[in-house]
């Protein structure tokens, strides 16, 4: 998720004007409830890393969740785990039944440990015990399990985990209420941590820029389907209220998942399910269709003067004329696929676009997406059409020279992506 100040105003309006529960009776709720079954057919996670600029969507999103949990069956474990900016609150786990908060449990209660004392929701040793402590005591007798990451993402992007900024899911500011320096938790740990784990049947990626094909094969083995935007998401995220009992559903729910998303940000924000099974398969081509374009390229870096970006960062450059001008340096997610199409031989492209279209099992493309970076000044040096988006992004090496690509270009080294597909 990121930040948007026009919703900030809105959302502002509607805690002051709506019968949401305020924090107190919040808390409230989630004392003194005991569930009468802990095992069910099926179990859903959501995670909500809320200690950070979003904290004020917690509450929001959490009547939302208790809404949508009077639409699901009795025989399901509807789960949420909470860290957010709250005076004396220690991050909880609670079940969600019929638009309740039962069964909750703090992380001392749980017997979870942090890194650093500060029990950031980010910290790896915390998400894998309360994962332990979650699907533990709330089986899915079926082997029916699903998490929601929700939160804040920057894809794949990454440094040095938990003694220094990180960059990828769920930054948590400890105990500051304001601050841009918190910590990250990698993919490759979450990765780590889902292994240990039942195996899911979905995760769904409710933070920004997730369906990047580095994340997407680091989380291959964990799930049999991620659903997420390649792009940034608006601060609302998903409408829960209406999502929730599709997350309990069989066949394609992924579709029905996506399309309500879809619909409540009227269109204004690409969606993609995809099947990890299928990962292997288009790391390989990927791979052959690298090795196409290198040839043709030589040692030159790729053009990537107006292919598809789902990401700015916040250097532009304007010439003499007062016109903005593109600078690749400062973009890190590309389409895939437009990447191929301009880059690679027709023929290959097909056979590359083939792998993955077996991979994504839905897409909603859109021309434009809500974003908190200026659209004029980061997205109109490219345009959107069917044939050139393809729902997921890539990492392209660029000129060291410029802008952060040192950086980059040896931080993708840590992901397995990068070596299977042998980028370098």
């Amino acid at each position: 998720m990121k930040k948007s100040i026009f919703y900030t105003v809105i959302m502002a309006l509607v805690v002051l004007t709506t019968a949401c529960s305020s924090d107190d009776d919040l808390m409230a709720e989630t004392t003194g409830k005991q569930s009468d079954s802990m095992k069910s057919e099926k179990t859903v996670l959501i995670y909500m890393a809320g200690r950070n600029d979003l904290t004020q969507d917690v509450n929001v999103d959490l009547d939302e969740i208790k809404d949508g949990s009077r639409r699901i069956g009795d025989n399901c474990n509807l789960l949420v785990f909470v860290r957010r900016f709250e005076k004396k609150e220690t991050p909880w786990l609670a079940r969600i039944k019929n638009g309740e908060v039962t069964d909750s449990v703090s992380l001392n209660d749980m017997g979870v440990k942090s890194s650093d004392g500060l029990m950031r929701g980010s910290d790896p040793m915390v998400m894998e015990g309360v994962m332990r402590y979650a699907f533990r005591h709330y089986q899915s007798l079926t082997g029916y399990y699903g998490l929601v990451l929700w939160g804040h993402g920057s894809g794949w992007l990454m440094k040095d985990e938990v003694k220094k900024s990180t960059r990828a899911y769920g930054v948590d500011w400890g105990n500051d209420d304001d601050s841009n320096n918190g910590l990250w938790l990698n993919i490759p740990s979450l990765a780590e941590i889902l292994k240990n784990m039942p195996h899911m049947k979905f995760i769904m990626a409710d933070c920004c820029n997730f369906m990047c094909l580095e994340n997407l094969y680091e989380l291959r083995n964990t799930c049999d389907y991620i659903i997420g935007s390649p792009a940034e998401i608006p601060e609302q995220g998903a409408p829960y209220d209406q999502i929730l009992p599709d997350m309990f559903a069989d066949g394609t729910f992924y579709t029905s998942i996506i399309d309500k998303y879809y619909n409540s940000v009227y269109g204004l924000l690409p969606l993609t399910a995809v099947k990890t099974s299928e990962m292997q398969n288009v790391a390989q081509a990927t791979r052959q269709a690298l090795q196409a374009v290198k040839s043709n390229l030589g040692n030159a870096y790729a053009d990537m003067t107006g292919i598809i970006h789902y990401y700015h960062t916040d250097k532009i450059k304007v010439d003499a004329n007062c016109k903005i001008v593109f600078r690749p340096e400062y973009n890190i997610f590309y389409d895939a696929g437009d990447f191929f199409l301009a880059n690679a031989p027709k023929d290959v492209y097909q056979q590359w676009k083939q792998t993955l279209d077996r991979a994504i099992v839905v897409k909603r493309n859109a021309t434009i997406w809500n974003t908190d970076k200026i659209w004029r000044h980061k997205y109109t040096d490219f345009t959107v059409t069917d044939a050139k988006m393809h729902g997921v992004s890539m990492f392209v090496p660029q000129d060291p020279v410029g802008g952060n690509y040192a950086k980059y270009n040896e931080e993708i080294k840590k992901m397995e992506w990068c070596k299977v597909v042998e980028l370098f």
